[in-house]
């Protein structure tokens, strides 16, 4: 295999490969997949488990937790897709040789993140109505009385992923190409501008979602203090998740694409490995998200733990916290007019 990268290296100095495919250094892809291997590992019990406690004891579809559950749903097939993926950077290679598995993962990671991000996004705009809009009329509560809304939004992630089954995405390569063609243009362009867009817009709506929600809580004179800041901690770990899993990556696809374009060949052979290995950094979203999302839940979370923990555990592990009707953690505040539940998942 050693021979592979070697070769695969001299023909993309000599010119004679428009794409190559092979790892730049195979130490570095043979760490990365025994990366992905841990993350899934720890993945596959952690999603399994969370997907039955939704189905078949916390009743998502009852909870109005539907949300939660695609978000699961998307992490469980980004589990799914690592032991191929570690498979081939074990062996060198960036991605397979062979064009239908090859699409197929790429087909389903982009399916994945697009689906993980639309549906986080829409808890952050329900909590940001929920706490900031408190009591109005708003979509998205119109949206989690409809399950059905759900597939719709995977129907519509479907399109999104058509560059990724074209025979021009190789490697995560794009623009820069020795024989560039204006098919390779267009679709090049097309797959960037879906990349970029589902990060940095959805970003926005975060960090906008975010900051009015923060300053809303921290308004609130009256109240359990221990409460309103365990409701600012999550919601500020949903940035810090989409920050660590999705920005970094992002950036240096920029970069990637800056080196192309210059056909600076030996930085590129660098920044290949950065990009690839933060690539393997944002899998870690199958990990954090249970955790952000699900067992920052506390009726959730009693469930979970009733369910897989040892009695002498439970009794420690078991919140006292309430829980609403939507089956989300209530942060509740008082004033001399009225009270307030804030719902913050």
């Amino acid at each position: 295999m050693t021979s592979t990268v070697t070769t695969g290296q001299m023909n993309m100095t000599m010119g004679q490969a428009i794409d190559n495919c092979s790892a730049p250094s195979l130490v570095t892809y043979k760490t990365l997949s025994w990366v992905m291997i841990g993350e899934f590992v720890l993945g596959l019990p952690l999603n399994l488990s969370v997907l039955y406690i939704f189905i078949f004891r916390f009743k998502f579809w009852k909870n109005k937790s539907v949300f939660l559950f695609n978000i699961v749903v998307a992490d469980f097939l980004l589990v799914a897709c690592l032991p191929v993926k570690a498979f081939h950077y074990y062996n060198g290679l960036r991605r397979s040789e062979d064009n239908t598995v090859c699409k197929m993962m790429l087909f389903m990671l982009f399916l994945n993140r697009g689906a993980s991000i639309a549906f986080l996004i829409i808890l952050s705009m329900d909590r940001y109505f929920n706490v900031v809009h408190l009591g109005r009329r708003n979509f998205i509560k119109v949206l989690k009385k409809s399950p059905q809304i759900s597939i719709i939004i995977w129907l519509f992630l479907l399109p999104l992923t058509i560059p990724t089954m074209l025979k021009t995405f190789e490697c995560c390569n794009s623009h820069g190409r020795r024989n560039e063609t204006s098919f390779h243009d267009v679709t090049d362009t097309f797959r960037e501008i879906v990349f970029f867009t589902q990060i940095v817009i959805p970003f926005i709506i975060l960090v906008y979602c975010t900051v009015r929600i923060v300053n809303r809580l921290r308004k609130k004179t009256v109240g359990e203090k221990t409460k309103l800041r365990r409701a600012v901690w999550v919601v500020m770990s949903v940035v810090v998740v989409f920050s660590i899993c999705f920005l970094p990556s992002t950036i240096a696809r920029v970069v990637l694409l800056s080196v192309r374009l210059l056909e600076k060949e030996d930085a590129e052979n660098i920044v290949v490995q950065i990009y690839d290995g933060l690539m393997v950094l944002s899998y870690t979203d199958c990990l954090l998200d249970p955790l952000v999302y699900c067992f920052c839940n506390s009726g959730f979370k009693d469930v979970y733990i009733s369910t897989f923990c040892p009695k002498f555990l439970q009794e420690r592990l078991l919140t006292s916290y309430t829980v609403n009707g939507t089956g989300g953690m209530t942060t509740t505040t008082t004033s001399a007019t009225r009270t307030n539940s804030l719902p913050i998942l």
